[in-house]
């Protein structure tokens, strides 16, 4: 599981879902998407407490989950591949603003975390 891409991921669950559904136990578009949360390698742990902060899961559906976990997966890659390029005087402006947007979305689900938390400490204390 941990080298599986997420798009490989996404068609076990489906599998695991269908299966289900032969049974008779329809599962909701909401437990896909705890599911699919819970059970993530922990290489997206920063990516589940993003969304967890940010959205609300009860009514995200299971397509745009993965398709913002395969957006975290590429940026992921692409930061591990430049990483191992080792040609630190080769300069190419557009991996300069990719690596700059991947900053610029790392530090963007920091805040928004961050956020997320000052906003839940705040509703804690209104009631």
């Amino acid at each position: 599981m941990e080298d599986e891409n997420i798009q490989d991921y996404h068609l076990n669950i489906l599998d695991i879902a269908n299966s289900f559904d032969s049974l008779g136990e329809k599962m909701s578009e909401e437990k896909l998407v705890r599911k699919l949360l819970r059970s993530l390698p922990e290489r997206f742990d920063m990516k589940v407490i993003v969304i967890e902060e940010a959205q609300d899961i009860s009514t995200l559906k299971v397509d745009e989950l993965i398709g913002s976990l395969q957006n975290f997966e590429i940026n992921i890659n692409n930061n591990i591949c430049k990483k191992g390029k080792g040609n630190a005087l080769i300069s190419d402006i557009d991996d300069e603003e990719t690596q700059m947007e991947f900053k610029d979305n790392e530090s963007l689900s920091e805040a928004i975390v961050l956020f997320g938390r000052q906003f839940n400490k705040i509703l804690k204390q209104a009631n």
